[in-house]
């Protein structure tokens, strides 16, 4: 019998399946025919939350006749990019403007489809995914915030992850805003005010939403290594900035009410003298 070969028309929307990216990896020779067999009948057909590339990347295979060349979840990312034809995309969070990023989505919409806003300008709004055939979000993100979505493939890790971390702080910025009190200006004009502001108890150095800024500037840092943190305050909005291999980077950027209490919240941690 001839079998005619017909052109897959793509569901509008689905999630990647582990048998079907297990048949890719399969097809382009990175994987060998019993290790697919062997994961397909371990794993159950309701994979839950974890992406298939996490799942095969948790096996610690390398490609057949390659020992060398493991199968880690970034090489299995960039292998997914090319696969469905999309632009592969590492996140670089020195890199990514967190305010402007996370003003294009909620953060319950942003986990709903599992996508992370990495760039925005004026025309255009770059979304990391790693569900290809997830496009329902792209209309709907196009009419509300005007512009033109450019979809990207990223690691589904460092999705949850960043996901967590941008929107995290940017909500404990807003709430520590939202907490100093309506009589308490916003534009800091010179030192005296920054110092007043301080020890007017207005915004508390202990306050939880201080505390968790802090906490993940800290985290943040020696994740990447940096030497020391940049601390400057400024007549609206203070700049914090990571020094990393000599090089200083701006890693965000906060009104200054806020930035004064983290500044006293570090204090109280190195036992300084807060005044």
């Amino acid at each position: 019998m001839v079998q005619t070969k017909h052109k897959m028309i793509e569901p509008a929307d689905r999630r990647l399946t582990l048998r079907e990216v297990l048949e890719g990896l399969y097809r382009d020779g990175l994987v060998g025919e019993k290790e697919v067999n062997e994961l397909l009948i371990n794993t159950p057909q309701n994979q839950g939350a974890f992406h298939p590339l996490v799942l095969i990347a948790n096996q610690g295979w390398t490609v057949p006749g390659k020992p060398a060349q493991r199968l880690k979840l970034e090489r299995l990312t960039e292998w997914l990019a090319h696969h469905v034809d999309m632009p592969y995309f590492r996140v670089d969070p020195l890199k990514i403007d967190v305010a402007g990023v996370t003003s294009v989505m909620s953060h319950a919409y942003a986990s709903r489809f599992r996508i992370l806003p990495v760039k925005v300008d004026e025309n255009s709004v770059m979304v990391a995914t790693s569900e290809p055939y997830v496009r329902e979000w792209v209309k709907e993100l196009t009419h509300v915030s005007r512009r033109k979505i450019r979809r990207v493939i990223t690691n589904p890790n460092e999705i949850s992850r960043y996901l967590d971390e941008f929107y995290g702080l940017s909500k404990s910025i807003r709430e520590a805003v939202a907490e100093k009190g309506s009589d308490t200006p916003i534009g800091i004009t010179n030192l005296e005010q920054l110092v007043e502001l301080g020890r007017s108890g207005k915004l508390d150095a202990n306050d939880q939403h201080v505390v968790s800024i802090v906490d993940w500037l800290l985290q943040y840092a020696f994740e990447q290594r940096a030497s020391d943190i940049h601390i400057e305050p400024r007549r609206d909005a203070g700049k914090i900035r990571f020094r990393i291999d000599g090089v200083l980077h701006l890693v965000c950027e906060m009104p200054t009410p806020v930035l004064a209490a983290v500044t006293s919240h570090i204090k109280t941690l190195g036992r300084m003298d807060v005044g």
